[in-house]
């Protein structure tokens, strides 16, 4: 159980854990980047000695001290399945316990967007006119990340084959190994026909050529790192975000917004909200219905609706005892 590695060899285990998990049609570019840490920990700390597994794993899960336990948690969990991979050719290879890293959940409350301030950004992005920026693709990007909670990397990632208006649908390509189809409503079709319009007068006026649905105003293809720059300083000049850091509102917000007002249309219509969620989770992209289970507690409104929807039901069930 306590077989011995080296820098070397554990790089070499890596390299090969990965090509199992991207053969299987998985990106893993996080997992990378924590594996590639963990090697490089191992290599600074013992060199090439060979040193037991268990306790460089130990190690390195408490490196740093006043980490959020979410990030420790998720940084193991890659660590932990390079493990697991490692058994399927010896098995007695270490595998580490959760107690190592006990805490999977996380406890952030994302800032959910109110129809009001959705509808100032949506302006604020149709006014926007930056040097390669411009508003009429920001207001399409927008109304795209909103009106289906897509990712704002799968949408920067949109392409022209992507997209069949005649049958108002969205194809998502390989995103989370996975691809899928979002119907999408006649109102947000119209929208996106008048922003191909003027795709097609930009990408003409500057003689370039792209499959990129969201290009800038020298036909380059929109990046997700100048997307998510241009929304924050949208959110910041709204006021939805302080001037510096981190913390407020993020880009990734419209995808929380999608989610919690869709179930909060459902809840006000009498819809049965826990037989759509696997409906919405298939929307999102999410493996399972937990991932989309956390917004039904995101906003007073819709806890609300549940107290009254449940006091109704109490109220009922005494009349007939």
């Amino acid at each position: 159980m306590n077989a011995k590695i080296t820098a070397t060899s554990l790089a070499g285990d890596a390299a090969e854990f990965l090509a199992f998990k991207r053969a299987m049609g998985m990106r893993y570019l996080r997992a990378e980047f924590d594996l590639n840490s963990f090697v490089r920990f191992v290599l600074e700390q013992y060199g090439q000695q060979a040193v037991p597994l268990e306790q460089a794993v130990k190690r390195w899960a408490t490196r740093f001290e006043g980490r959020k336990a979410v990030t420790v948690g998720n940084e193991f969990g890659v660590v932990r399945q390079l493990c697991l991979f490692r058994r399927r050719s010896d098995p007695r290879a270490f595998v580490p316990e959760h107690a190592v890293a006990p805490v999977k959940a996380s406890v952030f409350v994302p800032y959910i967007f109110s129809r009001d301030e959705v509808l100032a950004l949506i302006e604020a992005a149709t006014r926007h006119e930056g040097r390669n920026m411009w508003g009429a693709m920001l207001r399409a990007l927008m109304l795209v990340l909103y009106c289906t909670g897509m990712r704002l990397g799968e949408a920067a990632r949109l392409r022209i084959d992507d997209f069949n208006l005649r049958q108002r649908i969205l194809t998502i390509q390989r995103s989370k190994g996975r691809s899928r189809i979002l119907p999408i409503r006649d109102d947000l079709v119209a929208e996106l026909q008048v922003y191909l319009r003027r795709r097609g007068e930009v990408l003409a006026a500057c003689g370039a050529g792209t499959q990129a649905i969201f290009v800038r105003r020298d036909g380059s293809a929109l990046t997700l790192r100048a997307a998510s720059d241009v929304l924050r300083r949208l959110l910041r000049d709204l006021g939805l975000k302080p001037a510096r850091g981190r913390v407020g509102a993020r880009p990734y917000e419209f995808r929380h917004a999608f989610a919690v007002h869709r179930l909060t249309a459902w809840a006000m219509d009498g819809v049965d909200v826990h037989a759509k969620l696997p409906q919405l989770s298939a929307y999102l992209g999410h493996v399972n219905v937990l991932g989309t289970e956390v917004y039904l507690k995101a906003t007073p409104e819709l806890l609300e609706l549940a107290s009254q929807r449940f006091e109704q039901h109490a109220r009922g069930k005494g009349r007939l005892s």
